[in-house]
């Protein structure tokens, strides 16, 4: 019993740890824009939403399908 306690511990500490990853995930993205990488108008474009998406799904609490948005946009800006 107190192993599956320490396991729901330990899960929602690291749902936690996410939540507060998303920041430092928009700052890359920020970061890696402000070097205006070579990028297809398209690309660009498609980085900005996904950005904007990550931004407004981590305000909304739903901070794994911002951290899917903005893996996206990293992978797309090759960070």
């Amino acid at each position: 019993m107190k192993r599956w306690l320490f396991m729901l511990a330990l899960a929602g500490a690291a749902s936690v740890a996410l939540a507060h990853n998303c920041p430092n995930e928009m700052k890359a993205i920020d970061a890696k824009l402000a070097t205006n990488p070579k990028l297809s108008d398209a690309d660009a474009a498609n980085v900005k939403k996904l950005r904007a998406d990550g931004e407004a799904a981590h305000k909304a609490g739903n901070h794994a399908e911002s951290m899917k948005a903005l893996g996206e946009a990293k992978k797309t800006l090759g960070i």
